[in-house]
C-alpha cells in the first residue's frame, strides 16, 4: 500500500499525531501529580494505547474467532466459504458503521504473497443477480471477473451493496419507468439528470480500510470498462498496475443500456457494431409521481416497469401470433428433426399460448446465422415481469413485487400464483448449490406457465435478522462452534424467523382485489415454522385455493 493510504487513514483515525503529542503532555502532568501508575512511562503507556488498536492485516481465515477489527469507517463482521463453479472463495463481510452498507471482499488464491491481484469494484444489481434480468450486463460481468481472477490463482471482487450507482433501487426504477416510457429515446444518464441525479453516486472509500484490514499489499489488476474507477482507486491511494477490460456481447434486451454506457466514457466497443434489433417492452410503460397506498399507507409506490427475465432450461411461452409468424416461411420440422434440433417440445397452453422447449445445446449453431433469426428470437423471448417497486417508511426497506398476466384482475379463471421470496447476497454469486435461485427459477416458470402470478421479493437475509447475522452464522458453523443455524441463532439471541410478513401480504392484498391466490412454498414444514406468515395471512384476508410445495413440483 502506499504510503498516501497510510497517511489519509492515519488522519481518519481517533488517534493521530497530534492527539499522541497532547496524550504525552497530559500524561507527563499527572504522572507529576502522582495520579498515573508509577508502573509505565507516559510513551509506555502511549504505546501500549495504540497496540490496542493497530488493525493492519488482522484480518484473515485465521484471525480469532470473535474478534471483529476496525479500521476506518469499516468494521469486520464475518468470514465463510464459497463454493463457486470457478473454485473456492472465502468471502470477507465488512459494514460501514455510517451508512451501514455491507462490502464484501471475495478472495481467491494467496492475496498476501502474490505478486499482483485481479481485481474488481462490483456495484450490486438485484434484478440481474438475484432477479436473472437481461437488460444490463453485470451478472455476465460479475461471473467474468471471478472466472479471471480464478484463472489467475489470486484477486479479490470487492462487491458493494450500491445498487443503481449508488442511488438506490428506487431511483433505479424510476429511471427505467422513464427509459423504458420513452422506448430508449432517454438514456440511463438523461434519465437520471431529468430526477435531478448526477450519474454516479458510488463511495469506493471504504475499500482502502479493507485493503489494510487485510494487510494487502499487491499492485492490482483492474478488471473495469469503466475508467472513474480506476481514478476512485488512485485517489485513495492503491496501486493500479494495469487496467483489463471485461466487456461481453449486447444482446437485445441490453443493447440500448450499453449504449449508453459507452457514450458516457465506459470502454465498450460492441454495442457499436451489434447488428441487432433493440426489444421494447410488451405493453406502453407510463410514468407517474409516487404516492402513498390508500390500503397500507406504509408503502409509497414509486415505480414501474418491465424486466426480461431470462427464462428456465430453455422453456419459453408465446402467443400462437408470434408462434406462428415465426413459421410462416420455414417448416417448423426443419428444427425438430435430428441430433442437433433446436426445438425439443412444443405443446398448447390456454390462452391462446405455446410452449416451446429449446435445447440449449445446440442453440449456438443457429444463434449468429441471419437466416434463423426469427425463430432465435421466438426461442428466447423472455418471461416478461412488470416490477412494482415502493418504498416502505416503517422500515425503510425497498419493496419489490413482481407480477406477470393479469393478477390483479377481477375475472380470472384460475387464481394467481404467489410467492414470497426471501433471497441472500450471497445467492447472487454463481455458486453450487443453487437450492435457493432454483426455487425462484421454479416459481417464476410455474407463473408463466399458469399466465398470470406473482412475486414478492423479501431482502431478508437470515430469515430476516440481516446479512451480518447470517455470514456469522455461516463462520460459526464452518469454525465447528455451531452445528445448524437454529443453533447460531440461539447464540445471537435471534428469533427463529423476524421477516416482515405482514408487509408482504399487505402488498399481495394490494395486487390481488379479489384476494383469491395459490400460494407457492418450499414444503408443507415451512409453513408449520412459519406461524407469523400464517397469521399475515388470515389477517390480510387471503383466500388460498391451493398450497404448491417446490419440493414435489
Amino acid at each position: 500500500m502506499s504510503r498516501s493510504v497510510h497517511r489519509r487513514s492515519a488522519n481518519r483515525g481517533s488517534i493521530n499525531r497530534s492527539s499522541v503529542g497532547d496524550s504525552k503532555a497530559i500524561l507527563s502532568k499527572t504522572t507529576k501529580a502522582g495520579t498515573a501508575s508509577a508502573e509505565f512511562s507516559a510513551d509506555q503507556l502511549v504505546r501500549k494505547a495504540l497496540s490496542a488498536v493497530r488493525s493492519k492485516g488482522t484480518v484473515s481465515r485465521r484471525s480469532p474467532l470473535m474478534e471483529r477489527s476496525h479500521f476506518g469507517t469499516t468494521i469486520f463482521i464475518a468470514s465463510c466459504d464459497l463454493d463457486m463453479r470457478m473454485g473456492r472463495f472465502t468471502a470477507y463481510v465488512f459494514q460501514d458503521l455510517i451508512h451501514k452498507g455491507y462490502i464484501l471482499a471475495i478472495a481467491y488464491g494467496d492475496i498476501h504473497n502474490a505478486k499482483e491481484l485481479y481485481t474488481r469494484l462490483h456495484s450490486s444489481c438485484v434484478t440481474s443477480e438475484t432477479l436473472r434480468g437481461c437488460d444490463c450486463d453485470c451478472s455476465k460481468q460479475l461471473e467474468g471477473a471471478l472466472k479471471r481472477i480464478a484463472d489467475r490463482k489470486a484477486g479479490i471482487l470487492f462487491y458493494l451493496i450500491q445498487e443503481g450507482r449508488g442511488v438506490g433501487y428506487v431511483a433505479k426504477a424510476r429511471d427505467r419507468m422513464l427509459v423504458q416510457a420513452s422506448l430508449d429515446e432517454l438514456s440511463t444518464f438523461e434519465a437520471y439528470a431529468e430526477m435531478g441525479l448526477k450519474k454516479d453516486y458510488r463511495n469506493y472509500e471504504g475499500i482502502a480500510s479493507i485493503v489494510h484490514l487485510l494487510g494487502v499489499k499487491a499492485p492490482f489488476v483492474v478488471l473495469t470498462n469503466n475508467p472513474d474507477k480506476v481514478s476512485a482507486l488512485r485517489a485513495l491511494g492503491v496501486k493500479v498496475k494495469r487496467i483489463e477490460t471485461i466487456e461481453f456481447d449486447a444482446g437485445p434486451y441490453n443493447l440500448a443500456y450499453l449504449k449508453s454506457k459507452a457514450q458516457s466514457g465506459h470502454a465498450l466497443t460492441k454495442p457499436a457494431l451489434a447488428q441487432l434489433r433493440r426489444a421494447i417492452p410488451p405493453e406502453k410503460v407510463v410514468p407517474f409521481n409516487p404516492y402513498a397506498l390508500k390500503e397500507g399507507a406504509r408503502f409509497i409506490y414509486c415505480a414501474s416497469y418491465f424486466l426480461p427475465m431470462k427464462p428456465v432450461d430453455g422453456e419459453v411461452v408465446v402467443s400462437r401470433k408470434h408462434f406462428e409468424e415465426a413459421f410462416q416461411e420455414t417448416d417448423i420440422s426443419e428444427y425438430q428433426q435430428g441430433s442437433k434440433a433446436l426445438i425439443r417440445e412444443v405443446s398448447e397452453l390456454d390462452r391462446d399460448r405455446v410452449l416451446i422447449r429449446m435445447d440449449r445445446k445446440n442453440f449456438s449453431r443457429y444463434r449468429k446465422d441471419p437466416q434463423h433469426a426469427e425463430v432465435v428470437d421466438l426461442v428466447t423471448t423472455p418471461y416478461w415481469f412488470r416490477v412494482h417497486v415502493y418504498y416502505d417508511v416503517v422500515s425503510g426497506q425497498d419493496f419489490v413485487v413482481l407480477t406477470h398476466g393479469e393478477s390483479e384482475g377481477r375475472k380470472q379463471k384460475r387464481a394467481p400464483l404467489v410467492r414470497v421470496h426471501s433471497e441472500s447476497i450471497f445467492d447472487r454469486f454463481p455458486l453450487n448449490d443453487v437450492e435457493n435461485r432454483d426455487k425462484l427459477k421454479q416459481s417464476a416458470r410455474m407463473i408463466v406457465r399458469n399466465g398470470h402470478g406473482l412475486i414478492v421479493l423479501l431482502y431478508n437475509d437470515g430469515r430476516g435478522a440481516g446479512f451480518g447475522a447470517h455470514a456469522t452464522d455461516r463462520m460459526f458453523r464452518e469454525r465447528g462452534v455451531t452445528t445448524s443455524s437454529d443453533e447460531t441463532y440461539d447464540k445471537l439471541g435471534i428469533a427463529y424467523d423476524s421477516r416482515d410478513y405482514e408487509a408482504a401480504m399487505m402488498l399481495i392484498a394490494h395486487h390481488v382485489p379479489a384476494r383469491r391466490i395459490q400460494m407457492i412454498m418450499n414444503n408443507p414444514h415451512s409453513l408449520v415454522l412459519k406461524q407469523e406468515y400464517a397469521m399475515a395471512l388470515h389477517r390480510q384476508r387471503l383466500q388460498i385455493d391451493r398450497w404448491i410445495f417446490l419440493e414435489n413440483e
